[in-house]
């Protein structure tokens, strides 16, 4: 496998599983950072150190335990191209912050980049943990099963008062993050997305946009983690989450009920314009293409739009992003070009699905 594999394709293998509640739930994340002792955080080490840091990390690697979880790959960013670069964050397998920042930087991916290893982003090593739909859980089993085999072999930065410690302050304790992305549709039409998020937030829960920090929440996809990682245990973050989370979903579907209900013309009316125009537009910037996309997926889940698949959907998400239409165009567009690109593509995945 090469590192075309990971960047020509749109849909990551473990995004082709229907997993629970995948309605609303799209995807379900764990994140844990960590350090090795002896080294300066990454922003602070010297090209040596970073280097050395990745050479601990590639020895780790060579675990049979880790290789019975899965076939592992690694990458040095070095090696890939900007655009190569982009596309893997916009697949969430690498993250800006590496992908613009790092030195020494590099990232290993098992084979249906399920499983993306950071190594000296924001912090020496990063873990993630991808799943399809609601299994939080799941993915926090296998982030803490790889996390154990890797600090069996290296020495992590740990302080028996303040835990695991990371660069950001936030991190620190147990240096995990768990979140899920979800779609609520329903919610933002009702107008009830402002009390459920301002109920979110105060119980220690942050909400974000598809890109985690600092993004903008479009197409009502929303990233719901966890902001406190120092005071609680794992499990204790995790099932906080997850009960909130549960309640959000049944919030949601409590919602398209209503809409079906109450507003079931209206809805349908505003579903089938939506695929109307993303069926025939010739231009499409990538907010208008989030906001009728997020429609169709939830004529899908009704059953409104019976003749194409959710998974059709997850692809398009990916593959009008303006790193993979460049990809998909073998060549750089100007913003114009992208939203050219954008409505063609989106015209050729509904014809074909149809």
């Amino acid at each position: 496998m090469t590192s075309d594999k990971f960047t020509k394709e749109a849909l990551s293998e473990w995004m082709k599983d229907n997993g629970p509640d995948s309605d609303i739930v799209i995807s379900s994340r764990i994140r844990i950072a960590r350090n090795l002792n002896s080294f300066p955080f990454p922003m602070l080490a010297t090209n040596d150190q970073s280097k050395q840091v990745l050479e601990q990390v590639t020895e780790a690697l060579n675990n049979e335990d880790l290789h019975e979880i899965s076939e592992m790959e690694p990458m040095l960013l070095d090696n890939l191209t900007d655009l190569q670069k982009k596309v893997l964050v916009e697949k969430h397998l690498i993250s800006p912050s590496l992908a613009n920042e790092s030195r020494n930087g590099a990232v290993v991916l098992s084979k249906n980049e399920s499983i993306s290893i950071m190594v000296n982003e924001e912090d020496h090593l990063r873990i993630q943990v991808l799943c399809s739909g609601f299994q939080i859980k799941e993915a926090w089993d296998l982030a803490n099963q790889l996390d154990d085999l890797f600090e069996n072999r290296l020495d992590y930065a740990f302080d028996e008062r303040r835990g695991y410690l990371t660069s950001c302050p936030t991190n620190v304790g147990t240096g995990i993050r768990a979140s899920v992305m979800i779609h609520l549709p329903a919610l933002v039409m009702t107008q009830q997305i402002n009390r459920i998020l301002s109920a979110i937030t105060q119980v220690g829960l942050a909400v974000r946009g598809l890109y985690g920090e600092g993004s903008e929440a479009i197409g009502n996809l929303f990233q719901i983690s966890n902001q406190i990682t120092l005071g609680q245990t794992e499990e204790e973050i995790i099932e906080n989450l997850y009960s909130v989370v549960r309640q959000i979903i049944e919030h949601e579907r409590t919602a398209r009920r209503k809409l079906l209900a109450e507003s079931h013309h209206i809805l349908k009316d505003r579903i089938q314009r939506s695929f109307g125009i993303l069926s025939h537009a010739v231009i499409m910037d990538s907010k208008e293409a989030s906001q009728r996309l997020s429609d169709v997926r939830l004529g899908i889940d009704l059953g409104i739009i019976d003749h194409v698949s959710a998974r059709v959907l997850n692809e398009l998400m990916v593959m009008t992003q303006p790193g993979f239409l460049q990809q998909y165009a073998g060549k750089k567009l100007s913003p114009e070009e992208r939203d050219i690109r954008r409505a063609q593509l989106i015209r050729e995945r509904l014809i074909a699905a149809g």
